[in-house]
């Protein structure tokens, strides 16, 4: 028999889409409404059926593979959990439990991605508002080291570029687009506005702006290579319109400069707000990588890169983060939680999580999973398992259950892992 269920949250980005429809056959999901290619595989690809742990490669009961990933993390002097970025808060908030009670280090793929968002929020602010905001008000949008057609394939449809607002009713016409990137991607072929900024450029390039947006003149016929009278006619543009949006991605965050330069872009939104009212934004990727580091705030005071060793938080970054800790091999012990280190960290820190014990907790058998010492195939948040999820722009949603669960959920296998080490 078909059923339907609607309104569901797609958790692949950080877009949160929370329109798409499923028909369901028997507990399989046999047609996905709505979400793009990226959706489309997070839901059609999944197997809800009820799969063994393993231990070492072999299939295991979920008591022995408690007892003995209970047992590898309360050996450990050092042990690190990192990821937590694809699942839900509520798991979230059991792994900063976890990592209080071991003397953990604790970090999430914010360190990789926008970790420099979140120092440069900490030394100057954060300009920001909601995407409903930028749908309804924002006639200037500006995509900086982004391309979200590919990364965020229904942002332009749903929340910035093509819907019609209540302040901007003409959609698309009644909006300018702009591109800052080193490189002509498929987001900068559809904009109105191409800047090609050279590589490591970028905080050259937003001093420049920020001087001419305080009414200062430039002695250089260019910054960042692009030509100082385009960039007067770009600042002409942003103090003109009535509502400015900068949204930036990796290209500015994981480029020489790092938080500087989203520093100095924060700095040139609040200038620019003496102006006109412009925010900024992140184009955070993992579908819950901003309720990572909104669950870590609350319970450690800190976003990411902490440390519990001496029974009370510290923070890191370039100390306590993933990268660091397992490149200089440091730690002993890995509980991964819905993240897939072996496939995207350099070699030198995967090849040290090939030295040690590792936990992973994943709804998929991720490359990660294959090499664990304990793999724990859990339930999908927001598929078979219900929950909470923040959207990029900080806005919470609750998360359906529209599959019946058979597997225990990431909070679940977290509590039972926690009660374990306090019993060893």
């Amino acid at each position: 028999m078909l059923t339907k269920a609607k309104d569901v949250v797609c958790t692949f980005c950080g877009c949160l889409c929370d329109d798409i429809i499923l028909t369901l056959d028997e507990n399989r999901i046999v047609r996905v409404e709505r979400a793009c290619a990226n959706g489309m595989g997070l839901f059609k690809n999944y197997n809800p059926d009820l799969l063994s742990p393993k231990i070492r490669g072999k299939e295991a009961s979920w008591e022995k593979a408690i007892k003995e990933a209970s047992e590898i993390l309360s050996s450990a002097k050092y042990p690190l959990i990192y990821g937590l970025s694809s699942t839900s808060s509520e798991a979230q908030r059991v792994s900063v439990k976890l990592a209080e009670a071991l003397g953990a280090s604790i970090d999430s793929t914010s360190s990789v991605c926008h970790g420099p968002t979140g120092l440069a929020m900490q030394f100057v602010g954060e300009p920001t508002c909601t995407l409903g905001e930028i749908k309804n008000r924002a006639d200037l949008l500006i995509f900086w080291g982004c391309n979200p057609i590919v990364s965020h394939s229904r942002h332009f449809a749903r929340y910035s570029v093509m819907p019609k607002g209540r302040f901007v009713q003409d959609g698309r016409k009644g909006r300018k687009i702009v591109v800052i990137d080193v490189r002509l991607t498929q987001t900068a072929r559809v904009a109105d506005v191409f800047l090609q900024v050279k590589p490591g450029g970028d905080f050259e390039l937003l001093v420049a702006l920020k001087a001419l947006v305080k009414g200062k003149s430039l002695d250089a016929v260019e910054a960042g290579g692009i030509s100082t009278k385009v960039l007067q006619e770009l600042v002409t543009d942003m103090k003109a319109c009535r509502y400015g949006m900068i949204f930036f991605g990796m290209g500015l965050t994981m480029t020489k400069g790092r938080d500087l330069n989203v520093r100095e872009l924060f700095s040139l939104v609040k200038e620019l707000n003496d102006h006109t009212k412009f925010s900024a934004l992140p184009m955070r990727g993992h579908g819950n990588v901003t309720g990572a580091d909104q669950v870590m705030s609350w319970l450690c005071g800190y976003p990411f890169a902490v440390n519990f060793s001496k029974g009370y938080p510290r923070y890191g970054p370039g100390e306590f983060s993933v990268v660091d800790l397992l490149c200089n091999k440091e730690t002993d012990a890995l509980l991964v939680l819905a993240s897939d280190p072996v496939a995207h960290l350099p070699s030198k820190a995967v090849d040290h999580i090939m030295e040690i014990p590792t936990i992973v907790i994943d709804p998929a058998e991720s490359l990660s999973a294959k090499k664990a010492t304990v793999y724990f195939p859990t339930a999908m948040y927001g598929v078979d398992c219900e929950g909470t999820a923040y959207r990029m722009d900080g806005v919470p949603l609750r998360l359906k259950a529209p599959m019946k669960g058979n597997r225990p959920s990431d909070e679940e296998v977290l509590e039972a892992i926690l009660e374990g080490v306090r019993r060893c």
